[in-house]
């Protein structure tokens, strides 16, 4: 016998836009066990339902929501796995402040407590449970009831031949034999692995925490050297990945940094667990991508879910199992991703309440960290925001470019490189979109606190500087164009934004001048590979003349851009001249400190090149209608409203 005994429907979520599958309780028959797998992803210690950068209750977020999905769906199944596919300990100021002012020391760290309360079975790591440093973040996993997996980051500067016999800085995988009941109320005794994996790139974007430690292996080729261990040795019935990956097409590639598809497509591996991209499987975030069914929820035909971020959503993946040749084996399945918050009229509802165990649990950490946020560092002249940062120079942008100049000239002032001059790169974070459209910076003039910095700069990066040539500066501006799609002159209201570019790689670099040429073809796509010979970088000056392309600079940046992150030509490594000690968030706080009223203003060194009879829309927060009138250099006009919330706007050429 085959097949779940249920009825399905799909509808369109309110939330996400995203195609849910809600399925009513499995009826499985005698030698048919159901298994329900719950996933979580990308919390970044969002636990309460609470914006500590815009310091306000948040619906759309928080495990402490999650949780009750969690708890009513194991009331609704006899067989349940919880698993977590990491970044789990950054990414808010509550993570801030654990990491930087409390510690763990004799405490828990709240994340790992909440996780404990929810009884979670097995978890991986993500990229950004490095930020903090390998100290840190085995501190703060050693509370853990559960085991963390992880194949391939492994301890020690070098790799060996053979990944068998590597000493994962984690354990591999985790093999777990339960007694699962079948339809007829049956207890059968099943093997299931959990293995884990991280993108390989963390040895860029942490280099400074990692170099000399930890080494890493390609995902897939860790995927295919432990599994037939673990489906042969371990005598798995079934095989779970916990892929801290995202999902992308047009075939694999060594070292790619979204290689959940691939994950899939090896051999022994049943069911994917995927994540780090921010987005929603299933649902149209992926469709259209050959080996991937948007609508259903599978990766090379295998069940698979991607559960959001923030705890916005809850993964879940119900299983029918048949024994099969001896084995259990997977018979049927689906996939949802369910929400904890729908949009009317621009609101966000919540779905759900909060799982109070957990509130309780974390308050005494919450309450600390409000009054960390809330302490003052000084005062802004202007407002500071994030709304049209991807179409104009822009405030929130330009006041981290300050700060970073700042700290550049003073840390080089008495080195061999104190005569170059400096440039300033730096990228919106808040902006694009991606959390919705009140995920923008939006601080009012008048004092600045500890919040108001966070909100500006979201990452825990350390200070870089690089020593570039004007060729490279140019080059470095042509990834950043490729945010824009090319527009015919005398278009109307052309789609500007390229939707599959970040805004964190959108990088604006002040000290120089220039306008973007939208009529010309991106000469990198939105994964950094050149795709044409550009050219929409016109009008490059320095100091007012046309920039040498054979000068040299200093351009002040972060760890993740100067270690390759976002993969811009000629920005390695190599070109790093200091490493400063300070993350660039505390560099921002020390710079309103000294200067006690800061005039973010944006200059206006960029824009875009004029184009006689064209107009171009974008998305944005409803509430960048309050300073359309103030944005230098480019014409914005309300154009009403966009979908999920967001306001359209629009720019004549």
């Amino acid at each position: 016998m085959s097949g779940i005994s249920r009825r399905f429907f799909l509808s369109a979520s309110a939330a996400t836009g995203a195609y849910l599958v809600h399925p009513f309780k499995a009826e499985a028959a005698e030698g048919q066990i159901h298994l329900r797998i719950i996933e979580t992803t990308d919390i970044h210690v969002a636990l309460d339902p609470y914006d500590y950068y815009g310091d306000k209750p948040d619906d759309t977020q928080g495990l402490a929501r999650t949780a009750t999905l969690i708890e009513g769906l194991r009331d609704e199944a006899e067989n349940t796995l919880l698993l977590d596919n990491g970044d789990l300990l950054q990414g808010n100021p509550l993570g801030d402040y654990i990491a930087h002012q409390k510690g763990v020391g004799d405490d828990v760290h709240p994340m790992v407590k909440a996780m404990n309360i929810l009884g979670y079975d097995c978890a991986t790591l993500g990229n950004h449970e490095f930020n903090y440093g390998l100290e840190f973040l085995q501190a703060s996993l050693e509370a853990a009831a559960f085991p963390f997996v992880c194949a391939n980051v492994v301890s020690g500067p070098e790799l060996g031949a053979d990944p068998l016999e590597d000493q994962t800085l984690f354990p591999p995988y985790y093999v777990m034999e339960r007694a699962l009941t079948d339809g007829s109320g049956e207890a059968h005794l099943v093997k299931i692995g959990v293995i884990g994996f991280v993108p390989p790139q963390i040895m860029q974007w942490d280099e400074a925490n990692l170099k000399g430690r930890v080494s890493t292996r390609d995902i897939v080729a860790a995927a295919k050297a432990w599994v037939p261990k673990l489906k042969g040795d371990e005598g798995c019935d079934l095989v779970i990945a916990l892929a801290h990956t995202g999902i992308e097409g047009g075939g694999y590639t060594e070292g790619m940094e979204n290689a959940a598809l691939y994950v899939a497509e090896v051999e022994g591996i049943d069911v994917v667990l995927t994540g780090h991209q921010h987005r929603v499987l299933p649902g149209p975030d992926y469709a259209g991508i050959e080996g991937v069914d948007a609508e259903k929820g599978t990766l090379a035909g295998k069940p698979a879910v991607m559960a959001g971020f923030w705890g916005s959503h809850m993964g879940l993946i119900d299983l029918m199992l048949e024994k099969q040749n001896g084995k259990w084996g997977i018979v049927s399945h689906t996939s949802e991703a369910r929400p904890i918050y729908k949009r009317e009229d621009r609101k966000a509802i919540a779905l759900t309440e909060s799982f109070a165990p957990i509130t309780e649990a974390v308050e005494p950490d919450h309450q600390a960290t409000l009054a960390y946020i809330r302490s003052p560092v000084g005062e802004t002249s202007a407002p500071l925001y994030s709304y049209f940062a991807l179409v104009a120079d822009d405030p929130s942008v330009q006041i981290v470019s300050q700060a970073q100049s700042w700290y550049a000239k003073d840390m080089l002032k008495e080195t061999a490189y104190k005569d170059l001059a400096v440039l300033s790169a730096a990228a919106p974070f808040k902006c694009g979109g991606r959390g919705g459209p009140d995920y923008y910076t939006n601080v009012a003039k008048g004092p600045v606190a500890i919040k108001n910095v966070a909100d500006l700069y979201l990452y825990p990066n350390t200070f870089r500087a690089l020593k570039v040539t004007g060729a490279t500066v140019a080059d470095w501006l042509e990834r950043s164009a490729g945010a824009f799609n090319q527009i015919e002159v005398g278009a109307k209201d052309a789609a500007l934004l390229n939707p599959d570019f970040p805004s964190y790689n959108f990088d604006v670099i002040d000290g120089v001048s220039y306008r973007i040429d939208l009529s010309k073809p991106a000469k990198f796509d939105s994964e950094g590979k050149q795709v044409s010979e550009g050219g929409r970088i016109v009008d490059l000056m320095f100091e007012g003349k046309p920039i040498d392309p054979d000068q040299e600079f200093i351009v002040a940046s972060n760890n993740y851009r100067a270690g390759g992150g976002g993969h811009f030509p000629g920005v390695d490594a190599s070109k790093i001249v200091f490493e400063g000690p300070d993350t660039n968030r505390d560099i921002i706080v020390r710079f309103i400190q000294e200067q006690g009223t800061i005039n973010p203003a944006a200059d206006g060194n960029w824009s875009f090149a004029p184009m006689e009879g064209t107009t171009v829309t974008f998305a944005s927060g409803p509430a960048g209608r309050d300073f359309m009138e103030a944005v230098k250099g480019v014409q914005i006009a309300d154009a009403g409203e966009a979908q999920d919330g967001f306001a359209l706007y629009r720019i004549t050429l």
